[in-house]
């Protein structure tokens, strides 16, 4: 079976790198630049014609799709920019899958959500209610994907991190080695997601083959759930970050361009059974990742 991979060259597309290594199906690894030590071919995927023929002279077969905009506080003054890499290029990707009969998975975001106040895990066929640009056009990528009638899975995700690429545990790592004081909002919940357990994921149900039949909305993240500034908290800990006093305060001290969810922790529920994954534990992963960024 033939895969690509767009995005390749960020979080989550270097762990679908490593985690596909010893695949016996054939991957192709694209994003928009090249980067140095990886090979990757260059594709525009908001260039309907040049997916169209990337898929048919590589006859792939499934599509995952890593690739976003996904600057927050940007997207609201970049709007055109941003519906055009999160709702039109998705569309791009499933007309030229739904042509050939092939599978796209197509990551999305838990910022789908936040409009309305709740305090329970959402579900995947819970209205969506984003309170931003990044949020609504990411909605908007989702039901694109789903008017074409192309055979997908969505899978809206949380709170990514990894070794690689720019991310919050990254920053926090610098923040507390070299700050004196921090403050860290504590009234947005979630639950963090290390980017190669969503990678492992993506594979397994893929490889597997366990997506035909299945074929829908799903939730990934880790298991827990969290503050941003318990998340920092951690961090430091496992750093040995000590001299840093960390504060919690609330988001009105960090004035945005966009209101973030309050509540955001996804519900796992359909994706655990549905493909008998076992997700582990936040605070496990946490450590994990770290463990590899030394």
């Amino acid at each position: 079976m033939n895969i690509l991979v767009t995005g390749s060259n960020g979080q989550l597309g270097n762990e679908m790198r490593l985690v596909s290594r010893h695949s016996t199906d054939h991957y192709i690894f694209t994003d928009v630049v090249e980067t140095e030590g990886l090979e990757t071919t260059l594709l525009d995927i908001t260039d309907l014609a040049a997916v169209r023929e990337i898929v048919r002279a590589n006859d792939v077969n499934v599509i995952v799709n890593c690739a976003a905009y996904t600057n927050v506080d940007k997207a609201e003054s970049d709007e055109a920019l941003c519906e055009l890499l999160n709702a039109k290029a998705p569309e791009n990707l499933a007309v030229a899958m739904k042509e050939v009969g092939g599978l796209l998975v197509h990551i999305s975001t838990d910022y789908v959500f936040g409009g309305d106040p709740y305090n329970t895990p959402c579900k995947e066929d819970q209205k969506g209610t984003p309170t931003g640009v990044y949020g609504a056009t990411k909605l908007r990528g989702e039901q694109n994907i789903q008017a074409t009638g192309v055979d997908y899975i969505i899978i809206r995700t949380a709170w990514l991190y990894s070794e690689f690429g720019r991310n919050f545990v990254k920053t926090m790592l610098s923040l507390t080695a070299t700050k004196p004081q921090l403050k860290v909002v504590f009234d947005q919940t979630g639950t963090p997601t290390y980017a190669l357990d969503l990678a492992e994921a993506i594979f397994n149900i893929v490889e597997q083959r366990k997506y035909k039949g299945n074929t829908g909305t799903y939730h990934f993240s880790n298991e827990g759930v969290c503050s941003w500034y318990d998340f920092t908290k951690l961090i430091a800990e496992i750093a040995g970050n000590t001299t840093c006093d960390i504060q919690p305060c609330h988001s009105d001290e960090f004035p945005s361009p966009v209101k973030r969810p309050a509540y955001s922790v996804l519900d796992k529920t359909k994706i655990k059974e549905t493909f008998q994954l076992t997700i582990p534990y936040w605070t496990d992963s946490l450590r994990k990742c770290m463990s590899q960024m030394v």
